[in-house]
Protein backbone atom coordinates (compact mmCIF):
# COMPACT_ATOMS: atom_id res chain seq x y z
CA UNK A 1 0.00 0.00 0.00
CA UNK A 2 1.11 3.45 -0.74
CA UNK A 3 1.77 5.59 2.57
CA UNK A 4 1.67 9.22 2.65
CA UNK A 5 3.98 11.63 4.99
CA UNK A 6 2.62 14.86 5.87
CA UNK A 7 6.21 16.67 4.97
CA UNK A 8 7.65 14.40 2.46
CA UNK A 9 4.96 13.25 0.27
CA UNK A 10 4.36 10.08 -1.04
CA UNK A 11 7.30 7.63 -0.72
CA UNK A 12 5.96 4.91 -3.32
CA UNK A 13 6.75 2.26 -0.58
CA UNK A 14 4.43 -0.92 -2.09
CA UNK A 15 4.28 -3.31 0.66
CA UNK A 16 5.21 -1.84 4.40
CA UNK A 17 5.15 -5.52 5.95
CA UNK A 18 8.23 -6.59 7.45
CA UNK A 19 7.90 -10.12 6.10
CA UNK A 20 10.70 -12.67 5.20
CA UNK A 21 11.31 -12.63 1.88
CA UNK A 22 13.04 -15.09 -0.77
CA UNK A 23 14.38 -13.85 -3.74
CA UNK A 24 15.11 -16.96 -6.31
CA UNK A 25 14.72 -17.93 -9.81
CA UNK A 26 16.53 -15.00 -11.33
CA UNK A 27 20.56 -14.22 -11.97
CA UNK A 28 21.93 -12.81 -8.50
CA UNK A 29 25.18 -10.98 -8.28
CA UNK A 30 25.94 -10.45 -5.30
CA UNK A 31 29.03 -8.35 -5.56
CA UNK A 32 30.66 -9.84 -2.70
CA UNK A 33 34.81 -10.13 -2.53
CA UNK A 34 34.26 -13.44 -4.92
CA UNK A 35 31.55 -11.73 -6.99
CA UNK A 36 29.96 -14.76 -5.93
CA UNK A 37 26.50 -15.12 -8.12
CA UNK A 38 23.87 -16.99 -5.87
CA UNK A 39 20.84 -19.28 -6.42
CA UNK A 40 18.58 -16.83 -3.65
CA UNK A 41 18.56 -14.41 -0.94
CA UNK A 42 16.48 -14.63 2.11
CA UNK A 43 15.77 -11.02 4.04
CA UNK A 44 13.81 -10.13 7.21
CA UNK A 45 12.82 -6.98 7.69
CA UNK A 46 15.56 -4.35 6.25
CA UNK A 47 18.29 -6.80 6.56
CA UNK A 48 19.59 -9.66 4.53
CA UNK A 49 19.88 -13.15 6.26
CA UNK A 50 20.50 -15.75 3.88
CA UNK A 51 22.47 -15.76 0.61
CA UNK A 52 23.47 -18.99 -1.37
CA UNK A 53 22.14 -22.06 -2.91
CA UNK A 54 18.62 -22.26 -3.26
CA UNK A 55 18.19 -24.97 -0.40
CA UNK A 56 20.26 -23.19 2.00
CA UNK A 57 18.52 -20.25 1.88
CA UNK A 58 15.30 -22.51 2.58
CA UNK A 59 16.50 -24.14 5.69
CA UNK A 60 17.68 -20.75 7.11
CA UNK A 61 14.35 -18.71 6.41
CA UNK A 62 10.99 -19.17 8.31
CA UNK A 63 8.54 -21.31 6.19
CA UNK A 64 5.84 -18.84 5.82
CA UNK A 65 8.56 -16.91 4.06
CA UNK A 66 6.83 -15.13 0.69
CA UNK A 67 8.62 -16.74 -2.30
CA UNK A 68 9.53 -14.21 -4.58
CA UNK A 69 10.18 -15.68 -8.33
CA UNK A 70 12.29 -13.48 -10.15
CA UNK A 71 11.25 -15.13 -13.37
CA UNK A 72 14.81 -14.87 -15.11
CA UNK A 73 15.42 -11.32 -14.14
CA UNK A 74 18.87 -10.09 -12.39
CA UNK A 75 18.80 -9.24 -8.96
CA UNK A 76 21.57 -6.68 -7.85
CA UNK A 77 22.61 -4.48 -4.71
CA UNK A 78 20.58 -1.17 -5.26
CA UNK A 79 23.07 1.64 -7.32
CA UNK A 80 24.60 4.39 -4.71
CA UNK A 81 25.36 7.48 -6.25
CA UNK A 82 29.14 8.18 -5.72
CA UNK A 83 29.06 11.99 -6.52
CA UNK A 84 25.84 14.21 -7.06
CA UNK A 85 23.88 17.14 -6.29
CA UNK A 86 20.52 15.68 -4.86
CA UNK A 87 18.15 17.04 -4.84
CA UNK A 88 18.92 19.25 -7.62
CA UNK A 89 17.51 17.55 -11.00
CA UNK A 90 13.90 17.86 -9.08
CA UNK A 91 14.08 21.25 -8.41
CA UNK A 92 15.02 21.73 -12.55
CA UNK A 93 12.12 19.74 -13.21
CA UNK A 94 9.61 21.44 -11.14
CA UNK A 95 10.81 25.23 -11.23
CA UNK A 96 13.43 25.85 -13.88
CA UNK A 97 13.62 26.13 -17.87
CA UNK A 98 15.58 23.11 -18.68
CA UNK A 99 17.53 24.36 -21.76
CA UNK A 100 19.33 20.87 -22.06
CA UNK A 101 20.22 20.15 -25.72
CA UNK A 102 20.44 16.30 -27.41
CA UNK A 103 20.48 13.68 -26.44
CA UNK A 104 19.55 14.86 -23.40
CA UNK A 105 17.30 17.77 -24.28
CA UNK A 106 15.96 19.92 -27.43
CA UNK A 107 18.27 22.75 -27.46
CA UNK A 108 20.18 23.39 -30.66
CA UNK A 109 20.41 26.68 -30.65
CA UNK A 110 19.87 29.58 -28.75
CA UNK A 111 16.33 30.64 -30.67
CA UNK A 112 14.95 27.32 -29.10
CA UNK A 113 16.13 28.49 -25.49
CA UNK A 114 14.89 32.20 -25.52
CA UNK A 115 11.73 30.44 -27.12
CA UNK A 116 11.83 28.24 -23.83
CA UNK A 117 12.57 31.15 -21.64
CA UNK A 118 9.89 33.50 -23.26
CA UNK A 119 7.52 31.37 -22.11
CA UNK A 120 8.55 30.78 -18.60
CA UNK A 121 8.36 34.63 -18.44
CA UNK A 122 4.78 34.97 -19.60
CA UNK A 123 3.70 32.26 -16.62
CA UNK A 124 5.38 34.21 -13.90
CA UNK A 125 4.35 37.70 -12.31
CA UNK A 126 6.41 40.79 -12.66
CA UNK A 127 9.96 41.04 -10.59
CA UNK A 128 10.20 37.45 -9.84
CA UNK A 129 13.02 35.17 -11.38
CA UNK A 130 13.40 33.00 -13.88
CA UNK A 131 15.64 30.66 -14.43
CA UNK A 132 17.28 28.26 -17.39
CA UNK A 133 19.05 25.69 -16.69
CA UNK A 134 21.42 22.61 -18.36
CA UNK A 135 22.20 24.87 -21.19
CA UNK A 136 25.50 23.83 -22.95
CA UNK A 137 26.75 26.68 -25.19
CA UNK A 138 29.42 23.59 -26.74
CA UNK A 139 25.95 21.78 -28.39
CA UNK A 140 24.72 24.86 -29.80
CA UNK A 141 24.89 26.28 -33.57
CA UNK A 142 26.25 29.33 -31.94
CA UNK A 143 28.83 27.77 -30.06
CA UNK A 144 28.13 30.43 -27.00
CA UNK A 145 25.99 31.52 -24.49
CA UNK A 146 23.63 33.88 -24.05
CA UNK A 147 24.51 37.62 -23.84
CA UNK A 148 22.62 40.05 -21.08
CA UNK A 149 21.07 42.18 -24.02
CA UNK A 150 19.57 38.97 -25.65
CA UNK A 151 18.20 38.64 -21.98
CA UNK A 152 16.88 42.01 -21.53
CA UNK A 153 14.88 41.23 -25.33
CA UNK A 154 12.84 38.78 -23.45
CA UNK A 155 12.35 40.50 -20.29
CA UNK A 156 13.66 43.34 -18.53
CA UNK A 157 10.74 43.24 -15.79
CA UNK A 158 12.11 39.60 -14.37
CA UNK A 159 15.59 38.68 -13.56
CA UNK A 160 16.83 35.86 -15.56
CA UNK A 161 19.77 33.99 -14.63
CA UNK A 162 20.62 30.91 -17.06
CA UNK A 163 23.45 28.59 -15.44
CA UNK A 164 25.09 26.20 -17.92
CA UNK A 165 25.28 22.21 -17.36
CA UNK A 166 28.12 21.93 -15.97
CA UNK A 167 27.13 24.65 -12.94
CA UNK A 168 30.68 26.84 -13.84
CA UNK A 169 29.19 29.83 -15.36
CA UNK A 170 25.44 31.28 -16.67
CA UNK A 171 24.56 34.49 -18.44
CA UNK A 172 22.28 37.17 -16.35
CA UNK A 173 20.25 39.84 -17.61
CA UNK A 174 20.17 43.60 -16.71
CA UNK A 175 17.87 43.54 -13.51
CA UNK A 176 19.97 39.93 -12.23
CA UNK A 177 23.31 41.97 -12.15
CA UNK A 178 21.84 44.94 -10.72
CA UNK A 179 19.87 42.54 -7.91
CA UNK A 180 23.25 40.68 -7.21
CA UNK A 181 24.96 44.28 -6.97
CA UNK A 182 27.10 43.50 -9.81
CA UNK A 183 28.11 46.69 -11.90
CA UNK A 184 30.04 48.10 -14.77
CA UNK A 185 33.12 48.77 -11.58
CA UNK A 186 33.45 45.34 -10.42
CA UNK A 187 36.94 43.12 -11.22
CA UNK A 188 37.91 39.70 -11.56
CA UNK A 189 38.52 37.75 -8.77
CA UNK A 190 40.34 34.43 -8.31
CA UNK A 191 38.73 31.53 -10.18
CA UNK A 192 36.46 34.02 -11.28
CA UNK A 193 35.39 36.33 -14.43
CA UNK A 194 32.77 38.70 -15.54
CA UNK A 195 33.11 38.89 -18.78
CA UNK A 196 32.64 41.82 -21.14
CA UNK A 197 31.99 42.89 -24.98
CA UNK A 198 34.62 44.63 -27.20
CA UNK A 199 33.78 48.00 -25.70
CA UNK A 200 34.70 46.69 -22.20
CA UNK A 201 30.91 46.97 -20.68
CA UNK A 202 29.63 43.68 -19.08
CA UNK A 203 27.95 41.09 -21.37
CA UNK A 204 26.37 39.35 -18.70
CA UNK A 205 28.50 36.18 -18.77
CA UNK A 206 30.10 35.49 -15.71
CA UNK A 207 32.42 32.36 -15.12
CA UNK A 208 33.60 30.58 -11.93
CA UNK A 209 31.96 29.80 -8.50
CA UNK A 210 33.53 32.46 -6.90
CA UNK A 211 31.99 35.19 -9.49
CA UNK A 212 28.41 33.78 -10.21
CA UNK A 213 28.51 33.81 -6.12
CA UNK A 214 24.86 32.80 -4.93
CA UNK A 215 23.65 32.25 -8.30
CA UNK A 216 25.76 29.09 -8.75
CA UNK A 217 25.00 27.29 -5.50
CA UNK A 218 22.19 24.65 -6.78
CA UNK A 219 19.71 26.22 -3.94
CA UNK A 220 19.49 29.73 -5.85
CA UNK A 221 15.96 30.37 -5.29
CA UNK A 222 14.88 27.54 -3.31
CA UNK A 223 13.00 27.76 -0.08
CA UNK A 224 12.05 24.87 2.47
CA UNK A 225 8.69 24.81 0.73
CA UNK A 226 10.55 24.25 -2.71
CA UNK A 227 13.34 22.30 -1.01
CA UNK A 228 10.20 19.62 0.14
CA UNK A 229 8.89 19.75 -3.36
CA UNK A 230 11.97 19.16 -5.03
CA UNK A 231 13.44 16.50 -2.58
CA UNK A 232 10.28 14.46 -3.61
CA UNK A 233 10.77 14.50 -7.04
CA UNK A 234 14.00 13.94 -7.29
CA UNK A 235 13.99 10.94 -4.91
CA UNK A 236 11.24 9.41 -6.67
CA UNK A 237 13.21 9.27 -9.86
CA UNK A 238 16.72 8.06 -7.83
CA UNK A 239 14.49 5.27 -6.84
CA UNK A 240 12.97 4.36 -10.20
CA UNK A 241 16.49 3.95 -11.50
CA UNK A 242 17.56 1.27 -8.63
CA UNK A 243 19.35 4.19 -6.55
CA UNK A 244 18.41 4.07 -2.54
CA UNK A 245 21.79 6.16 -1.34
CA UNK A 246 21.94 9.91 -2.90
CA UNK A 247 24.46 12.77 -2.35
CA UNK A 248 24.70 16.15 -2.30
CA UNK A 249 28.36 17.31 -2.94
CA UNK A 250 28.22 20.81 -2.14
CA UNK A 251 26.21 21.90 0.59
CA UNK A 252 27.00 25.28 1.84
CA UNK A 253 25.03 26.36 5.51
CA UNK A 254 21.27 27.47 3.58
CA UNK A 255 21.29 23.94 2.74
CA UNK A 256 22.50 21.98 5.03
CA UNK A 257 19.78 23.89 7.40
CA UNK A 258 17.10 22.36 4.85
CA UNK A 259 18.69 18.93 5.22
CA UNK A 260 18.80 19.52 9.13
CA UNK A 261 14.93 19.79 8.19
CA UNK A 262 15.11 16.81 6.32
CA UNK A 263 16.73 14.63 9.38
CA UNK A 264 14.55 15.87 11.94
CA UNK A 265 11.62 14.59 10.40
CA UNK A 266 12.60 10.63 10.20
CA UNK A 267 12.79 8.96 7.04
CA UNK A 268 12.73 10.76 3.79
CA UNK A 269 12.11 7.62 1.83
CA UNK A 270 15.98 7.59 0.52
CA UNK A 271 19.21 7.51 2.34
CA UNK A 272 21.36 10.44 1.63
CA UNK A 273 25.25 11.67 2.06
CA UNK A 274 25.59 15.41 2.59
CA UNK A 275 28.97 17.25 2.10
CA UNK A 276 29.11 20.32 3.90
CA UNK A 277 31.68 23.05 2.03
CA UNK A 278 35.28 23.29 3.74
CA UNK A 279 35.04 26.93 4.37
CA UNK A 280 32.60 26.82 7.02
CA UNK A 281 35.16 24.93 9.35
CA UNK A 282 35.80 24.43 12.11
CA UNK A 283 33.06 27.14 13.23
CA UNK A 284 30.07 24.53 11.20
CA UNK A 285 31.59 21.41 13.81
CA UNK A 286 32.60 23.38 16.53
CA UNK A 287 29.60 26.02 17.47
CA UNK A 288 27.31 25.91 14.24
CA UNK A 289 25.03 23.42 12.80
CA UNK A 290 26.95 21.16 13.13
CA UNK A 291 25.97 20.82 17.33
CA UNK A 292 22.57 20.40 16.53
CA UNK A 293 22.58 18.12 13.31
CA UNK A 294 19.59 15.12 13.97
CA UNK A 295 20.88 11.84 14.45
CA UNK A 296 19.23 10.61 11.62
CA UNK A 297 20.48 6.65 9.97
CA UNK A 298 18.57 7.90 6.58
CA UNK A 299 20.42 11.34 6.47
CA UNK A 300 24.28 11.94 7.35
CA UNK A 301 26.70 14.34 7.12
CA UNK A 302 30.08 12.94 5.08
CA UNK A 303 33.21 13.90 3.40
CA UNK A 304 33.92 17.61 3.19
CA UNK A 305 34.55 19.35 -0.22
CA UNK A 306 36.36 21.98 -2.01
CA UNK A 307 37.67 22.59 -5.62
CA UNK A 308 40.87 22.94 -7.60
CA UNK A 309 39.52 23.86 -10.88
CA UNK A 310 36.58 24.20 -12.93
CA UNK A 311 35.05 22.94 -16.02
CA UNK A 312 36.33 21.59 -19.28
CA UNK A 313 33.27 23.18 -21.10
CA UNK A 314 34.78 26.56 -19.69
CA UNK A 315 37.47 26.17 -20.26
CA UNK A 316 38.08 26.39 -16.68
CA UNK A 317 39.49 23.14 -16.33
CA UNK A 318 43.51 23.64 -14.99
CA UNK A 319 45.36 21.50 -17.21
CA UNK A 320 49.60 21.06 -17.55
CA UNK A 321 49.18 21.47 -21.00
CA UNK A 322 47.23 24.13 -23.19
CA UNK A 323 43.42 23.26 -24.58
CA UNK A 324 43.42 21.85 -28.22
CA UNK A 325 42.05 24.20 -29.55
CA UNK A 326 41.83 28.14 -29.05
CA UNK A 327 38.30 29.93 -27.80
CA UNK A 328 37.34 33.80 -29.13
CA UNK A 329 40.24 33.92 -31.80
CA UNK A 330 43.03 33.90 -28.88
CA UNK A 331 45.73 31.16 -27.99
CA UNK A 332 44.98 27.97 -26.80
CA UNK A 333 45.53 28.65 -22.46
CA UNK A 334 45.85 26.06 -19.81
CA UNK A 335 42.38 27.21 -17.87
CA UNK A 336 43.05 28.59 -14.73
CA UNK A 337 42.91 27.10 -10.65
CA UNK A 338 39.88 28.30 -8.62
CA UNK A 339 42.08 28.56 -5.39
CA UNK A 340 45.60 29.88 -4.53
CA UNK A 341 48.14 27.03 -3.88
CA UNK A 342 48.84 28.20 -0.43
CA UNK A 343 45.02 28.11 0.33
CA UNK A 344 44.65 24.88 -0.51
CA UNK A 345 47.44 23.27 1.68
CA UNK A 346 45.80 25.43 4.33
CA UNK A 347 42.38 24.06 4.04
CA UNK A 348 43.00 20.56 3.28
CA UNK A 349 45.79 20.70 6.22
CA UNK A 350 42.61 21.89 8.46
CA UNK A 351 40.25 19.36 7.42
CA UNK A 352 42.88 16.25 7.70
CA UNK A 353 43.62 17.39 11.08
CA UNK A 354 40.43 17.84 12.44
CA UNK A 355 39.85 14.00 11.03
CA UNK A 356 37.50 14.75 7.78
CA UNK A 357 37.78 12.74 4.49
CA UNK A 358 37.91 14.57 1.99
CA UNK A 359 36.66 14.88 -1.77
CA UNK A 360 38.09 17.98 -3.91
CA UNK A 361 36.45 18.59 -7.35
CA UNK A 362 39.48 18.69 -10.04
CA UNK A 363 38.89 18.17 -13.42
CA UNK A 364 42.36 19.01 -15.03
CA UNK A 365 45.59 17.47 -14.46
CA UNK A 366 47.44 20.42 -13.01
CA UNK A 367 44.50 21.07 -10.52
CA UNK A 368 45.68 17.31 -9.74
CA UNK A 369 49.00 18.11 -9.15
CA UNK A 370 48.59 20.99 -6.77
CA UNK A 371 45.95 18.12 -4.77
CA UNK A 372 47.76 15.42 -4.80
CA UNK A 373 50.95 18.10 -3.44
CA UNK A 374 48.63 19.27 -0.75
CA UNK A 375 47.16 15.82 0.45
CA UNK A 376 50.69 14.57 0.31
CA UNK A 377 51.95 17.57 2.79
CA UNK A 378 49.12 17.04 5.14
CA UNK A 379 49.72 13.27 5.31
CA UNK A 380 54.02 14.25 5.79
CA UNK A 381 52.76 16.19 8.81
CA UNK A 382 50.23 14.35 10.26
CA UNK A 383 50.12 10.40 8.98
CA UNK A 384 46.64 9.17 9.40
CA UNK A 385 45.88 5.27 7.91
CA UNK A 386 42.58 4.70 5.66
CA UNK A 387 41.85 8.33 5.29
CA UNK A 388 39.92 7.13 1.87
CA UNK A 389 40.73 11.06 0.61
CA UNK A 390 38.87 10.94 -2.62
CA UNK A 391 39.66 12.61 -6.13
CA UNK A 392 36.46 14.00 -8.06
CA UNK A 393 36.22 13.65 -11.69
CA UNK A 394 40.22 13.47 -12.37
CA UNK A 395 39.07 13.62 -16.32
CA UNK A 396 42.75 13.42 -17.43
CA UNK A 397 45.24 11.83 -14.78
CA UNK A 398 48.23 11.11 -15.48
CA UNK A 399 49.77 6.80 -15.03
CA UNK A 400 52.41 9.10 -12.55
CA UNK A 401 49.35 10.70 -10.69
CA UNK A 402 47.58 7.24 -10.05
CA UNK A 403 50.72 5.82 -9.19
CA UNK A 404 51.21 8.27 -6.53
CA UNK A 405 47.36 8.29 -5.97
CA UNK A 406 47.82 4.71 -4.79
CA UNK A 407 50.98 5.38 -2.73
CA UNK A 408 49.31 8.14 -0.55
CA UNK A 409 45.67 6.20 -0.28
CA UNK A 410 43.43 8.64 -2.45
CA UNK A 411 40.87 6.89 -4.31
CA UNK A 412 39.01 8.53 -6.85
CA UNK A 413 35.54 8.89 -8.68
CA UNK A 414 35.26 9.35 -12.38
CA UNK A 415 32.74 11.20 -14.15
CA UNK A 416 32.51 8.83 -17.07
CA UNK A 417 29.17 10.14 -18.37
CA UNK A 418 31.12 12.50 -20.04
CA UNK A 419 32.88 10.44 -22.37
CA UNK A 420 29.21 9.98 -23.76
CA UNK A 421 27.83 13.69 -23.41
CA UNK A 422 30.66 15.38 -24.38
CA UNK A 423 33.25 12.93 -25.47
CA UNK A 424 33.08 14.59 -28.98
CA UNK A 425 33.42 17.69 -27.93
CA UNK A 426 36.77 16.41 -26.18
CA UNK A 427 38.08 14.63 -28.98
CA UNK A 428 37.60 17.67 -31.40
CA UNK A 429 38.27 20.93 -29.11
CA UNK A 430 38.62 20.69 -25.37
CA UNK A 431 41.45 18.32 -25.61
CA UNK A 432 42.51 16.58 -28.97
CA UNK A 433 42.29 12.28 -29.85
CA UNK A 434 45.31 11.69 -27.79
CA UNK A 435 44.21 13.00 -24.56
CA UNK A 436 40.53 12.73 -25.25
CA UNK A 437 41.58 9.03 -25.15
CA UNK A 438 42.41 8.76 -21.48
CA UNK A 439 39.21 10.92 -20.18
CA UNK A 440 37.74 9.10 -16.82
CA UNK A 441 41.13 6.57 -17.40
CA UNK A 442 39.20 3.85 -15.13
CA UNK A 443 41.50 1.26 -17.02
CA UNK A 444 44.63 3.00 -15.82
CA UNK A 445 43.18 3.57 -12.60
CA UNK A 446 42.71 -0.73 -12.35
CA UNK A 447 45.79 -1.70 -13.53
CA UNK A 448 47.30 0.87 -10.60
CA UNK A 449 45.80 -0.80 -8.06
CA UNK A 450 43.95 2.62 -7.17
CA UNK A 451 40.20 1.99 -5.96
CA UNK A 452 37.69 3.97 -7.94
CA UNK A 453 34.09 4.89 -8.75
CA UNK A 454 32.15 6.21 -11.26
CA UNK A 455 29.09 9.06 -11.28
CA UNK A 456 26.87 10.98 -13.39
CA UNK A 457 27.16 14.31 -10.92
CA UNK A 458 23.51 15.04 -11.59
CA UNK A 459 21.92 17.28 -12.61
CA UNK A 460 25.14 17.99 -15.17
CA UNK A 461 24.04 14.62 -16.35
CA UNK A 462 20.95 12.98 -15.41
CA UNK A 463 20.97 9.98 -12.99
CA UNK A 464 20.77 6.72 -15.12
CA UNK A 465 23.51 3.62 -13.41
CA UNK A 466 22.92 1.39 -16.20
CA UNK A 467 24.17 4.03 -18.64
CA UNK A 468 27.05 5.26 -17.10
CA UNK A 469 28.14 1.56 -16.34
CA UNK A 470 27.46 1.77 -20.43
CA UNK A 471 29.79 4.26 -20.74
CA UNK A 472 32.51 3.10 -18.42
CA UNK A 473 32.55 -0.26 -20.64
CA UNK A 474 31.99 0.51 -23.59
CA UNK A 475 33.69 4.17 -23.62
CA UNK A 476 31.69 5.08 -26.74
CA UNK A 477 30.69 8.65 -27.79
CA UNK A 478 26.96 10.02 -28.54
CA UNK A 479 28.34 9.77 -31.89
CA UNK A 480 29.39 6.46 -31.49
CA UNK A 481 32.97 7.07 -31.36
CA UNK A 482 35.38 4.99 -28.92
CA UNK A 483 37.18 6.81 -27.53
CA UNK A 484 40.77 4.57 -25.77
CA UNK A 485 39.92 1.24 -25.57
CA UNK A 486 42.81 0.45 -23.29
CA UNK A 487 40.85 2.39 -20.66
CA UNK A 488 37.48 0.72 -20.93
CA UNK A 489 36.79 -1.57 -17.95
CA UNK A 490 35.03 -5.35 -17.41
CA UNK A 491 30.86 -5.24 -16.06
CA UNK A 492 31.55 -6.60 -13.67
CA UNK A 493 33.96 -3.78 -12.37
CA UNK A 494 31.59 -0.94 -13.55
CA UNK A 495 28.80 -2.51 -11.12
CA UNK A 496 31.33 -2.77 -8.17
CA UNK A 497 32.08 0.70 -8.60
CA UNK A 498 28.44 2.04 -8.57
CA UNK A 499 27.72 -0.31 -5.76
CA UNK A 500 30.31 -2.21 -3.21
CA UNK A 501 33.04 0.58 -4.17
CA UNK A 502 30.58 3.48 -3.86
CA UNK A 503 29.78 2.17 -0.35
CA UNK A 504 33.53 2.06 0.31
CA UNK A 505 34.34 5.28 -0.55
CA UNK A 506 31.83 7.01 1.97
CA UNK A 507 33.11 4.45 4.87
CA UNK A 508 29.96 2.35 4.23
CA UNK A 509 30.67 -0.87 2.77
CA UNK A 510 29.90 -3.06 6.34
CA UNK A 511 26.14 -1.42 5.65
CA UNK A 512 25.38 -1.92 2.05
CA UNK A 513 26.77 -2.13 -1.40
CA UNK A 514 26.89 -5.89 -1.78
CA UNK A 515 24.14 -8.79 -0.98
CA UNK A 516 26.02 -10.37 1.86
CA UNK A 517 24.46 -11.74 5.32
CA UNK A 518 23.70 -8.47 8.02
CA UNK A 519 24.00 -5.55 5.05
CA UNK A 520 20.50 -3.79 4.42
CA UNK A 521 18.46 -5.44 1.65
CA UNK A 522 19.09 -2.40 -1.18
CA UNK A 523 18.28 -4.40 -4.06
CA UNK A 524 17.57 -3.83 -7.71
CA UNK A 525 15.65 -6.44 -9.54
CA UNK A 526 17.01 -5.52 -13.72
CA UNK A 527 15.76 -6.71 -16.99
CA UNK A 528 18.60 -9.15 -17.79
CA UNK A 529 22.44 -9.71 -16.12
CA UNK A 530 24.55 -7.01 -16.71
CA UNK A 531 27.20 -8.83 -16.79
CA UNK A 532 26.37 -10.94 -19.61
CA UNK A 533 24.99 -8.29 -21.32
CA UNK A 534 28.45 -5.76 -21.55
CA UNK A 535 28.13 -4.50 -24.65
CA UNK A 536 24.46 -3.25 -24.29
CA UNK A 537 24.19 -2.09 -20.80
CA UNK A 538 22.15 1.23 -21.76
CA UNK A 539 19.60 -1.44 -23.32
CA UNK A 540 18.69 -2.88 -19.57
CA UNK A 541 16.70 -1.55 -17.08
CA UNK A 542 14.96 -1.41 -13.34
CA UNK A 543 11.64 -3.25 -13.34
CA UNK A 544 11.48 -2.74 -9.38
CA UNK A 545 13.73 -1.21 -6.18
CA UNK A 546 13.93 -2.61 -2.89
CA UNK A 547 15.06 -0.52 -0.19
CA UNK A 548 15.60 -1.74 3.57
CA UNK A 549 13.68 -4.89 2.71
CA UNK A 550 10.48 -3.30 1.33
CA UNK A 551 9.32 -2.33 -2.63
CA UNK A 552 9.92 1.15 -3.15
CA UNK A 553 9.35 1.68 -6.66
CA UNK A 554 8.06 -1.13 -9.29
CA UNK A 555 7.50 -0.81 -13.22
CA UNK A 556 3.88 -0.97 -14.28
CA UNK A 557 3.23 -2.14 -17.65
Amino acid sequence: MAVTRLKFGKTQVINMRNVNKIFMNGHIQTVDDHNSVVEAVGITGDRIIAVGDLTYVLERMPSDSEKNDLEGKTLIPAFIDPHGHFPDPGFIDLFRVDLASPPRGQCVCLKDAFRLIAEKVTQTPKGEWVMGAALDHTSLSEGRMPYKDELDAISTEHPIWVIHASGHCGTANSMALELQGINEDIQDILGGRFLRDRAGRLNGQIEGISAMGDMGDTHFLINSERFREGFNTCRDEYLSYGVTLAQNAWAPTALLEMFAEVAADGDPGIDLVVLPIAEIEPAFSTSGLGARWPDNPHVKLGPRKLFTDGSFQMRTAYLTEPFFTAQDGGEPDCGLPYVERDVLFSEIKKLHDMGYQIHTHSNGDAGSDMLLDALEAALEDNPRGDHRHTLIHGQVLRDDQLARMKKLGVTVSFFSAHIYFWGDKHYTDFLGPDRANRISPAGSAERAGVRYTIHNDASVTPTRPLHLMHCAVNRQTSSGRVLGGDQRISAISALRAHTIDAAWQVFQEKERGSIEPGKLADLAILTDDPIANADHLDKLSVVETIRRGKSVWKKTV
